[in-house]
């Protein structure tokens, strides 16, 4: 087929990739977040001096899910680009970047290693970085949906650093002991 396809095909597309990725890095940041037991359930975590820029609990589930479906999208949208120079790249880059994003919360929460999980979210803003330079080479549109996350990744380093300033016996430490009440 020698044809070029239409915008209906394009705009197709496009929307099958969003149908996929968007739940995709939804559900892949929902595990990772499940699987460390993240957020005040955490019996290590409601045991931290929270910083004084802490925002409220709810918070951190809203902005993650609109996150996760701007970065769906953005990929959706340098995926479907097919032929557009530096699209291979971009989206390795974004796959390792992915990695890192995963990684924090069972860092942080799991493994309670702020030290370290501080190091990762830093790796994350930097190749956060590259990626939104690679995503503008191949489509403007998409970095520009990267720019909110980046803004949070910041935000996010600053809160792992005050929690490791804060807290700087609990990295690494066990959670807290259960009291157990006597009748």
């Amino acid at each position: 087929m020698t044809e070029i396809a239409s915008s209906g095909q394009l705009r197709a597309g496009l929307a099958r990739w969003m149908l996929v990725l968007v739940p995709g890095i939804n559900l892949l940041g929902f595990l990772s977040a499940s699987a460390s037991l993240s957020g005040p359930d955490n019996p290590w975590f409601a045991a931290l001096v929270k910083p004084g820029v802490y925002p409220p609990p709810v918070a951190f589930p809203i902005v993650w899910t609109a996150l996760y479906v701007m970065m769906g999208v953005a990929l959706a949208i340098v995926v479907s680009a097919r032929g557009a120079p530096g699209r291979g790249a971009a989206i390795a880059v974004f796959a390792a970047h992915l990695v890192l994003n995963l990684a924090w919360s069972p860092v942080f929460f799991g493994l309670h290693r702020i030290a370290l999980a501080l190091g990762i979210i830093i790796a994350m803003a930097v190749s956060l970085v590259v990626v939104i330079a690679l995503f503008w080479r191949v489509r403007p549109v998409a970095a520009g949906l990267m720019l909110p996350y980046l803004a949070w990744v910041l935000f996010a380093s600053v809160l792992n650093w005050q929690f490791l300033v804060l807290n700087p016996d609990a990295d690494g430490a066990e959670a807290p002991a259960a009291v157990h009440i006597q009748l």
